[in-house]
This record gives structure tokens, C-alpha cells and sequence, in this order.
């Protein structure tokens, strides 16, 4: 490794950017106050020196009150330059605040897009791995700290290489497309579904017993047979699919073990084993 590749600093994260430019957004509306608090205060002191001009001149039995001429030029010219300056230094920050504050914003939603889009599969649209690695955890752990269901459906297209390797690659991909909208029609807006890789899908829902789990499954097989009948393709879209709750405490691998284990079953008609 060469010298210049040590002494590079690491670049943060996204995720460490959004944070520092939330820190640098919430630095700036302190600087809002502290811009309010120094008009105030200039206008507490005009007024305070106002007040000490006047009131010492003021004689409760008389009705006129007596101020020397010669001060008032020096007095409202100085009075007028303060204000003036102040404006002008009050108007130059806030325009410099709202620039950065702009600057800032845009980062974050550029930075909020670019995440986003790494966690979406270009083709289905669908989240990806990355996304289960990130999100799977997460819900383990709501599920660890309520006690709340949590089941995982895995559904794999059935001879999809065959179906790629005779009518191309186009074909197949536009297969997978239609099914990643259907799979996003079927399940809520709370679960989640992933695109494992290549033909392979992981929904995941929260909330959800592996019982509750089975009508979306049966509108997605209908569907699926619509799908069919309508499009009347030289093939047939299958899937095969297997469905497991997760057990309160144990890995999430085992959980993916047995959805896996359940769909390889259906998938080549085995007898199930516990």
C-alpha cells in the first residue's frame, strides 16, 4: 500500500454524513437565536439610552421637557449609524445562515437518495441484500424486546433457468419484474420485501404468525394464475415457497435455515423432517 493511500483519512459513511450535517443544521438555528437575541439587545440599549435622555429631563409638574439642542444631531446621527451597521451585519449573516442551512439540506436529501437507492434492486425494485442485512436485525430485535410475531416467507421461481436460457435474457428479466410487482401489491405496507438474488425472494413480516401468513400467500398464487391465463406465454410462472415464524431468542439463521429447508421440500415434492 502506497504512502499516499495511508495517509488518505477514511471517508465517513452516509450514514455518518446525514448525522454530521443534522449536527451542523441544528449549530446553525442556534446562530438564529444568537442573531434574534442581538437585535433585541440593540434594542433594549436604544431604548435604555433613549430613556436616559429623556426621563431625566422629565418634571412631573411641567408639562415641557427640556433638552439640550446642541446633542440631538450627535444623538440620532449615532443612533441611526448603529441601527444602520447592525442591520446591515444582522441581514449579512442571516444570508449567509440560509445559504449554508440550503447547502446543507440538499446534501442530506442527495445523501438520503444515494442510501435509498443502495438499498433498492434496480430491476424489481425490491430491496436487496443489502437491505435484509440492515433491516432483518432490526426487526429481531423489535420482535426480541415486545415478544411480537415476526414470519418469514422465502418463494424461489420455479425453472427460471430454463426459462432464461430459452427465451432469453430479456424475457427473464421482465419476468422477474412483473413478479416483484406483484409481490409488491400482495403483501402491506409494513413488511418488507427483499430480492435475495436472481430468482430468489425474502418477505418478511412483522406482526404476522405463520398461520396470518397464508392468505397473502393464497392471493399471490391467484394472482400468479392470472398472471398466466392473461399473458398466455409459451411458459407457465410458478414459485415454490416456504414459511417460518421466528422463535423469540433464537438467531435469525435458524430462522432462514428452516424457511430455506421448507421451501427445498416443496420445491422437489420431499416429505417434511424436524
Amino acid at each position: 500500500m502506497s504512502q499516499a493511500a495511508e495517509g488518505k483519512p477514511d471517508q465517513p459513511s452516509m450514514l455518518e454524513r446525514a448525522e454530521e450535517i443534522q449536527q451542523q443544521i441544528q449549530h446553525i438555528s442556534g446562530r438564529d437565536w444568537q442573531l434574534w437575541s442581538i437585535g433585541i439587545l440593540i434594542m433594549l440599549v436604544v431604548t435604555a439610552g433613549l430613556a436616559a435622555l429623556i426621563l431625566p429631563n422629565m418634571v412631573w409638574s411641567q408639562r415641557v421637557m427640556h433638552i439640550e439642542m446642541s446633542y440631538l444631531p450627535q444623538l440620532f446621527f449615532g443612533l441611526i449609524s448603529l441601527i444602520l451597521l447592525v442591520n446591515i451585519y444582522l441581514l449579512g449573516q442571516k444570508f449567509t445562515l440560509n445559504t449554508t442551512r440550503r447547502a446543507l439540506i440538499r446534501e442530506l436529501v442527495l445523501n438520503e437518495r444515494l442510501e435509498s437507492l443502495s438499498l433498492i434492486d434496480p430491476l424489481t425494485q425490491l430491496l436487496n441484500r443489502r437491505a435484509m442485512n440492515e433491516f432483518i436485525p432490526r426487526e429481531v430485535a423489535r420482535a426480541n424486546r415486545l415478544g411480537a410475531g415476526l414470519t418469514f416467507l422465502t418463494i424461489d421461481v420455479d425453472k427460471f433457468r430454463a426459462i432464461n436460457t430459452k427465451f432469453g435474457s430479456l424475457e427473464g428479466d421482465m419476468l422477474l419484474t412483473d413478479f416483484g410487482k406483484m409481490l409488491k401489491l400482495i403483501f402491506r405496507g409494513g413488511d418488507m420485501v427483499f430480492r435475495q438474488g436472481g430468482d430468489e425472494f425474502l418477505i418478511l413480516m412483522p406482526d404476522t404468525t405463520e398461520d396470518q401468513a397464508d392468505n397473502p400467500l393464497q392471493r399471490l398464487l391467484r394472482m400468479v394464475a392470472d398472471w398466466n391465463q392473461n399473458n398466455k406465454k409459451e411458459y407457465e410462472l410458478s414459485f415454490s415457497w416456504g414459511v417460518a415464524a421466528y422463535v423469540t431468542g433464537t438467531g435469525v439463521e435458524d430462522v432462514l435455515r428452516a424457511v430455506d429447508r421448507k421451501m427445498y421440500q416443496k420445491k422437489h415434492n420431499l416429505a417434511p423432517t424436524f
